[in-house]
């Protein structure tokens, strides 16, 4: 028997034990999460609960629980503490009298009403009311009451985690509220994922695209995935070759703000790129992933996982500085920059930890700015506090981490990968350090996370535009 003192017990009250008049009560505060738990458990994804555009129409006015839900409570008084563990339901009855919404505060009370000692049913008076005293609930349950004395240690619970994709993308979608959608060339979208991507990114007012490739292809993609191109500019070319030329050639004579990779090689659309000295800004092109994990508090960067393979300690300042400057246009003032590496001490065998500790020394010395920086940091000690408290690791970076900077495109394709694929991680990408954003996705990735790009490069094209603006803007 576990005798922990520590340890929260369950403990019944058997039916010889029970009298009439007899109560237990408990409290519970409803939230958001156990409306969107009680919805993902039984299905009931009934708008009046979840969609509170939908409920501010109904004869309720807002969002309300789960009539149920406060039928479950009066289940789990029952079941662990009134009579509490050996209880077995044999009827309920319920009356619901007013919704229940986020922020109230249910008492919950069962109170003996009669026994029957021919078979050990008891019959309880269950009361459901809100923090002002208002009846939400009533009824009566019929149990057959444990005989035996039970104490038992409170059984562990699996933790339900809430994430909503969908919240999550709409938020990302929504920073392009309010911003004129920038003319963007899509080269080679020759796949269903690329072109779909593309007009879904048009649909939601991102860009406007111009189809670079060749022109029958796109049609029949398009009429295959029953898309509608009507209106929209076609350039074509004979190959993916060609359009990563003509989409370069766009974009440094200002004919279009912003270039999406379709259904070709990265190389190839970035070494168009590159042959342009007009998309040079003198500083290394590099790629960032921006990702929301479930488990992670706010929006991750991961910098550079798709361009640079090995990247010198030069190269990996632009790296740095770019992604720094893009936080910032996304709203992160000071963002806080993890060096990552396998281990968070400096150690000679491991080059990775001396370049950390180079950009650390840089940022101090005003070679890296506007953000903070520490390294090297292992993964655990840039994303946990508990981690690196048990390290004794004291940064202002660890375990609250805005960018992880990784030590080359093995690691950082890797940890991405993970993030994606095991941790629910939703991603989308853009290549920044050249004259006018790119937004690189795998060709792997689906139409949603080539539309979360979009927005990436939306918000990239405003800041150019502030920081340059002009009369008359492509169109």
């Amino acid at each position: 028997m576990n005798t922990d003192p520590h340890t929260d017990w369950l403990e019944n009250i058997t039916y010889d034990e029970l009298h009439i008049g007899q109560s237990a009560r408990l409290l519970r505060t409803l939230t958001l999460a156990d409306i969107q738990a009680f919805a993902a458990v039984s299905g009931d994804t009934n708008p009046a609960h979840l969609d509170a555009d939908y409920a501010n129409d109904t004869l309720f006015h807002g969002v309300i629980a789960h009539g149920m839900w406060g039928g479950a409570l009066i289940s789990a008084l029952l079941g662990t503490q009134f009579p509490g563990p050996g209880t077995i339901y044999l009827d309920q009855e319920l009356h619901f009298t007013k919704p229940v919404r986020i922020g109230d505060t249910l008492a919950v009370m069962a109170t003996v009403v009669s026994k029957n000692d021919t078979n050990n049913h008891v019959v309880l008076d269950c009361l459901v009311t809100n923090q002002k005293g208002l009846r939400v609930l009533y009824g009566t349950a019929r149990v057959l009451a444990p005989t035996q004395k039970v104490r038992l240690p409170r059984p562990n619970v699996p933790q339900i985690q809430l994430v909503d994709p969908e919240a999550r993308f709409n938020a990302l979608l929504a920073r392009g509220n309010d911003i004129a959608p920038a003319r963007c060339a899509v080269v080679h979208p020759c796949d269903t994922e690329s072109l779909s991507g593309a007009m879904d990114a048009a649909r939601y007012g991102l860009i406007i695209p111009v189809l670079i490739g060749p022109e029958s292809r796109i049609r029949h993609l398009a009429s295959e995935a029953r898309l509608d191109l009507t209106g929209v500019e076609i350039v074509s070319v004979p190959h993916s070759h060609a359009a990563a030329e003509k989409a370069a050639e766009m974009a440094a004579a200002d004919q279009v703000e912003m270039i999406m990779k379709g259904s070709l090689h990265t190389d190839e659309l970035i070494h168009a790129v590159l042959a342009r000295p007009e998309l040079r800004t003198g500083r290394r092109m590099s790629h960032v992933f921006r990702f929301d994990v479930p488990l992670y508090p706010k929006p991750l960067l991961i910098t550079d996982a798709a361009l640079n393979i090995r990247p010198s300690l030069q190269e990996k300042t632009d790296i740095i500085q770019n992604a720094i400057d893009f936080c910032h246009v996304l709203g992160v003032p000071h963002p806080k920059v993890a060096i990552l590496s396998a281990v968070e001490t400096v150690n000679p065998a491991i080059p990775s930890t001396l370049d950390a500790a180079a950009l650390c020394k840089m940022a101090d010395r005003g070679q890296i700015k506007g953000g903070v920086l520490d390294g090297p940091l292992a993964f655990d000690n840039a994303i946990s506090v508990h981690a690196a408290q048990i390290k004794g690791i004291r940064s202002p970076v660890a375990g609250d981490a805005d960018i992880l900077a990784v030590p080359d495109l093995e690691s950082g394709n890797m940890l991405a990968k993970q993030l994606e694929y095991l941790a629910g991680g939703t991603g989308s990408g853009l290549v920044l350090g050249a004259r006018v954003p790119i937004a690189l996705t795998s060709r792997a990735d689906g139409p949603r996370a080539r539309v979360a790009s979009a927005p990436l490069g939306l918000l990239a094209v405003h800041n150019a535009r502030r920081a340059h603006p002009r009369d008359v803007w492509p169109v």
